[in-house]
Formats: C-alpha cells, structure tokens, sequence
C-alpha cells in the first residue's frame, strides 16, 4: 500500500513528517478505497443483472412446462396416449436405507423432512440418516435438498413418488414397513 511511500518520503508517522505528508497519504488511500467501492458496486450490479436474467429463464421454462402439460391434456382429450417412460434408474437399497426411504416418504406428507425428524422416528444419529440419504441420492433415488437457515429440508421428488407407489421401483421388502412402525 501507499503507507510504506509515506514512510520512505520522511517517516510521516514517527511525528518528523509535515501535514501535507499526511493528506497525501490518507487521500491515496482514499482513492484506492473508492476504487474498491466501485469494483464492490459494479460486481453487486453484475449478480443482480444475472439474478434477474436467470428469474426471466425460469419463468419462461415454468410457462414452457404449462403449454407442455396443456397439449398432453388436449391429445388425450381426443384419444392420444401420453406414455412416459420410466426415468428412474435406482440401484438396491439397503434395508436401513429402505427404512430411512419409508420414514421420508410416509414424513413429508405432513412438509419437508429434517434429519432430526428422520432420527426421532427411527432412532438412529441424524448424522447417520444425512449418510442413508447420501447413498440413496448415489443410488439414483431423487431426494430433494433445500437449505433453510443452514437447516437441510429433505423431500422426494413428486414424480418419482408417484412411480415408486405405483410400480415399486426400489423393491421395497415388505418385511420392512411391520418392523418400522413396531419400534414406534
């Protein structure tokens, strides 16, 4: 910075220097300081533009999805099937990662999951259902992350919940829902 030029022009702050010594100092780094508060300005403008860019996107992919689901609704209307092809591709789950599964899916009727609410019905750490549900997300199942004050709201997408009710794509044991809802 400036400071060391100060103190090579007659050591401005051991009391020999003059006042002028001292406004040239403090109004050079004045000026480096309003340049970083236009770089800090310009770079907040940048992310704002961005942002809203990236609202207008979504907005226009949201109306997109509407028309889309406005034409499949008219073909069947006149006798066009809509067939949807399975896009879920889930490796085995374990048993407990077919309980921690269970507890989520049956949970977020009521809203978005936290560990901790997955922990109390099970009885297992919160740190170990945040590892099941790492290994579901690996294993192809879509569990749905959102962060909240630094809180984890945990939920399944609802086309794959959809499909998992219908055609059982985890191969959920049956063995498993009796003993889940024993404990408790």
């Amino acid at each position: 910075m400036n400071i060391d030029l100060a103190r090579k022009k007659g050591d401005v702050f051991s009391g020999n220097g003059k006042s002028s010594d001292f406004n040239d100092v403090f109004e050079s780094i004045r000026e480096e300081l309003d340049e970083h508060r236009e770089s800090i300005n310009d770079s907040t403008i940048e992310i704002q533009a961005n942002y809203e860019y990236s609202c207008r996107i979504e907005a226009k992919l949201d109306k997109l999805a509407e028309r889309i689901d406005q034409l499949q609704m008219f073909m069947q209307k006149y006798g066009f099937k809509i067939v949807q092809e399975a896009k879920y591709d889930c490796k085995p789950l374990t048993n407990k990662e077919q309980e921690v599964f269970l507890l989520l899916y049956t949970l977020e009727e009521k809203g978005p999951v936290t560990y901790d609410d997955i922990s109390r019905r099970s009885g297992l750490t919160a740190e170990l259902i945040s590892e099941y549900v790492t290994n579901m997300i690996e294993k192809g199942v879509p569990v749905l992350k959102r962060y909240i004050h630094n809180k984890v709201y945990l939920k399944l997408d609802p086309d794959f919940k959809k499909v998992q009710a219908k055609e059982n794509i985890l191969k959920i044991s049956q063995t498993i829902i009796p003993n889940l809802f024993k404990k408790y």
